[in-house]
C-alpha cells in the first residue's frame, strides 16, 4: 500500500479526534462542574468525582491528539515553508503541553472539594482561597493554550491555502475562523463578555476539514489500489 494515500485520512481523523475529545471534555468538566461560585463547584465536583476524573483524562487525550495532528500537518506542509511549519509545530506542541499542565488545577480541585465537604462546607475558609487559585490554574491555562492554538492555526491554514492540499475556500475559512477566535480571546482578556459562537465556529470548521480529508483519503485509496 502507498503510504501517501493514507496521510489525508490520518490527518482528517486527527482533526476529528481532537474535535470530539475537546468538546467531550468541555461538556464533562468546565461547562457543568465549574458552574456557579467556588463553593458550588466544590459540591458539584465532590458529587461527581467519576465525571471529573473522566473529564481530566479526556482533556489529556486532547493534548495527545494535538501533538499527533501537529506532526501530521508538519509532514504535509514542511515542503511549503519549513521554517513557518516548524514555528507552527512549536506553537501547537506548546498548546498541548499547556493544556496538559493546566489539568493540575483540576486534579487539585478533586482533593480540595472532598476536604471541603468533609469539613462541613464552611462559608469562609482557606478552601475557597485554594479553590479559586486552582480553578484559575485550570481556566487561565485553557485560555493561554487557546493563544497558542490560534497562532499555530493561522500559520497552518495559511500554508494549507498556499499548498492547495485542500480547497482554498476551506483553508480560507480556517484562517477566518481562528482570526475571529483571536478577537474573542483578546476581548475576553479585557473582561469583555464574548459570545460563545466566536469559538464554536472553529468546531464547525474542524468538522468540515476533518470529513473532507477523510473522504479525500478514501478516494485516493480507491484510485491507487
Amino acid at each position: 500500500m502507498n503510504a501517501d494515500k493514507n496521510v489525508p485520512r490520518l490527518l482528517g481523523a486527527a482533526f476529528l479526534f481532537v474535535l470530539v475529545v475537546s468538546l467531550t471534555a468541555g461538556a464533562l468538566g468546565s461547562l457543568t462542574l465549574f458552574s456557579g461560585n467556588i463553593s458550588e463547584s466544590f459540591v458539584n465536583i465532590s458529587n461527581n468525582l467519576t465525571q471529573m476524573r473522566i473529564s481530566i483524562l479526556v482533556e489529556l487525550l486532547t493534548s495527545v491528539g494535538i501533538v499527533v495532528l501537529a506532526v501530521l500537518l508538519y509532514v504535509v506542509l514542511k515542503t511549503q515553508n519549513k521554517i513557518i511549519a516548524l514555528v507552527a509545530l512549536g506553537w501547537w506542541l506548546a498548546e498541548a503541553i499547556i493544556l496538559a499542565v493546566s489539568k493540575i488545577g483540576s486534579f487539585a480541585l478533586i482533593h480540595i472539594s472532598l476536604e471541603y465537604v468533609q469539613a462541613g462546607a464552611p462559608d469562609a475558609s482557606h478552601f475557597q482561597t485554594l479553590g479559586t487559585l486552582f480553578r484559575g490554574v485550570d481556566t487561565w491555562g485553557y485560555d493561554i493554550h487557546m493563544w497558542f492554538y490560534i497562532l499555530g492555526g493561522i500559520l497552518w491554514y495559511s500554508l494549507l491555502y498556499k499548498s492547495k492540499y485542500i480547497p482554498r475556500v476551506l483553508a480560507g475559512w480556517g484562517i477566518v475562523a481562528v482570526s475571529v477566535a483571536l478577537i474573542g480571546i483578546v476581548l475576553g482578556w479585557f473582561d469583555v463578555r464574548v459570545n460563545l459562537l466566536l469559538f464554536l465556529q472553529i468546531a464547525v470548521f474542524e468538522l468540515a476539514i476533518g470529513l473532507w480529508l477523510v473522504v479525500k483519503g478514501i478516494k485516493l485509496e480507491k484510485i491507487k489500489s
